[in-house]
This record gives C-alpha cells, sequence and structure tokens, in this order.
C-alpha cells in the first residue's frame, strides 16, 4: 500500500504501533478501534486510530482496564484524530482513578521501608498485623494496604 493513502492496512497499523496483528484484532472485537474493510475483507485502518492505539497502549500501562479505556474512547470521535478538547475530557475521567492509584503505589513503596508482607520479625510494628481478625468486617481483600480509612483501631 502506498504510504501517501489514508489507510492503513493491519500489518502496517501493527508495526507503527509496535503490536502484534492479534491485539488490533483483540481490541477491535472489543470494540476499542474500528476499521473498514477491502470488497476481500481486508483490514484497513484510517490513521487516526494509530493515536487510538497509542492511547489505549498507555492507559493499560497504567493499570487501566480495558473496560474504563472503552467507556473513555467510546465519547472520542471515530475516524478523525481526536483534538485537544477531546484529551483533556478524557484525561479527566481517568485523573481520579491515577490519584488514587499514585496515592496506593506511594503508601505501599513507604511501607516497604519497616515491612516486607509476611515473615516479619516484629508484629507490633508490622502494617498487616490483623490481632483478632478484626478487619474481617470491613470488607475483602488487602484492606489494610489499599484502604487506610478502613482502620478499624
Amino acid at each position: 500500500m502506498a504510504k501517501n493513502t489514508a489507510l492503513l492496512t493491519i500489518g502496517e497499523a501493527a508495526r507503527r504501533c509496535g503490536l502484534a496483528t492479534s491485539t488490533l484484532r483483540f481490541y477491535e472485537e472489543r470494540g476499542l478501534i474500528s476499521s473498514v474493510r477491502t470488497q476481500g475483507n481486508q483490514r484497513l485502518y484510517h490513521r487516526a486510530a494509530l493515536r487510538r492505539i497509542s492511547v489505549i497502549k498507555v492507559a493499560q500501562s497504567l493499570g487501566l482496564t480495558l473496560k474504563a479505556i472503552a467507556e473513555a474512547l467510546a465519547e472520542l470521535p471515530d475516524n478523525r484524530t481526536p483534538n485537544k478538547r477531546d484529551w483533556e475530557r478524557l484525561s479527566r475521567k481517568w485523573r481520579a482513578d491515577l490519584d488514587t492509584r499514585i496515592d496506593r503505589l506511594q503508601r505501599l513503596r513507604e511501607s516497604l521501608t519497616v515491612c516486607i508482607g509476611c515473615g516479619c520479625l516484629s508484629l507490633t510494628s508490622c502494617a498487616l498485623h490483623n490481632p483478632d481478625d478484626r478487619y474481617a468486617t470491613v470488607g475483602t481483600g488487602p484492606r489494610i494496604l489499599l484502604d487506610p480509612s478502613a482502620d478499624t483501631s
């Protein structure tokens, strides 16, 4: 396919984004990106898809779920490059989630210097110590590390 064409083959799009073609098919099946088809049923992607794919990759690297990514991308234009206002709207949706993740990571990083989880030598200073299973009523999962407001003391 000529370099000046408006559409990219799946192979070209995958190469440009550093992904396998199967990943692009997967994204398309999930509604994250779309393609047009030739008479021979070959997938062709608008160049704007390159930016959408890049956003998906970055969002995944930040730990966002494909569901959250799909919800945000559903509000962006499909076959044109999103403009500054489009991206600002998308980033606002992710900001609170990312701020929460950053806070959790910082708390976890700080606790690593005094505790490595199991195998602690001191139950009196262990951040994960849970005498009498007092966190049983708070919820499921790693409450002590993920939600400091769940303190039951």
